[in-house]
């Protein structure tokens, strides 16, 4: 059983933000949010946890709604990863969270837990690997999702895998809809799009030529360029 908890997006905000990860806390509410509007005892299923940093977000706000969170990460080995040390970390801040009874942890890439998968679920989050191709089969998952269920996507307008994904996979599909974004958190439907929703994805276009511009600029260190453009830090934009 999981730990009582205070409840409230500030109190969640006030447990995930010490955990590293790159989760604004905007982002964070929207995550919160849509958790809290799952019907009661759903699901949510989330693509790419790290340290768990958005998994404390959701199982937050989950838990009032006797829900939980399906947590999908194979905790790769490598300098960008972290493999069995990050997954360490992962379940040591999902217990201090007091989420144990409320985070299901499946160690396995994405892409392949999907072909054998068979249950269904109420809310994705895909913040996984960022290639157009892991990008594109992470979507896939959507057919687990009821009419009207939310996707919640990290990076967006922001990777370029991500972005290209949208605009290949989105834009012109009859079966998902854009709401909106914060940042680089884009929040999608699962409902025919109209043609209103289809430009609101071409406007967000510059603002994803802007961040590739700014990532351009952060690698050749021109970092006070990058003020220029309202990037005022040494981070990629997120």
């Amino acid at each position: 059983m999981s730990d009582p908890v205070p409840a409230g997006f500030e109190s969640a905000w006030q447990r995930c933000s010490g955990i590293p990860g790159w989760l604004k806390e905007g982002q964070a509410r929207m995550l919160y949010d849509e958790a809290l509007a799952l019907p009661r005892g759903g699901t949510v299923l989330e693509i790419g946890s790290h340290q768990g940093r958005s998994t404390v977000v959701l199982a937050d706000a989950a838990r009032g709604r006797d829900a939980r969170v399906i947590a999908v990460d194979p905790f790769v080995d490598g300098r960008l990863f972290g493999g069995a040390s990050t997954r360490t970390r992962f379940e040591q801040n999902i217990a201090e969270a007091g989420a144990t009874g409320v985070v299901t942890l499946l160690a396995e890439y994405s892409t392949r837990a999907r072909p054998g998968w068979t249950e269904p679920f109420d809310l994705l989050y895909i913040d996984g690997k960022h290639d157009y191709w892991t990008f594109t089969d992470d979507l896939r998952w959507k057919a687990f999702l009821p009419d009207g269920g939310r996707i919640l996507v990290h990076d967006a307008f922001s990777s370029i895998g991500v972005t290209l994904g949208i605009l290949v996979r989105i834009l012109f599909a009859g079966d998902v809809r854009y709401l909106d974004r914060s940042d680089s958190m884009a929040r999608f439907e699962k409902a025919r799009p109209r043609l209103a929703d289809r430009l609101r994805i071409l406007r967000e276009v510059p603002w994803w030529v802007r961040n590739v511009g700014i990532k351009v600029l952060l690698r050749l260190r021109l970092r006070p360029v990058a003020r220029a453009f309202g990037h005022d830090s040494p981070y990629d934009p997120y």
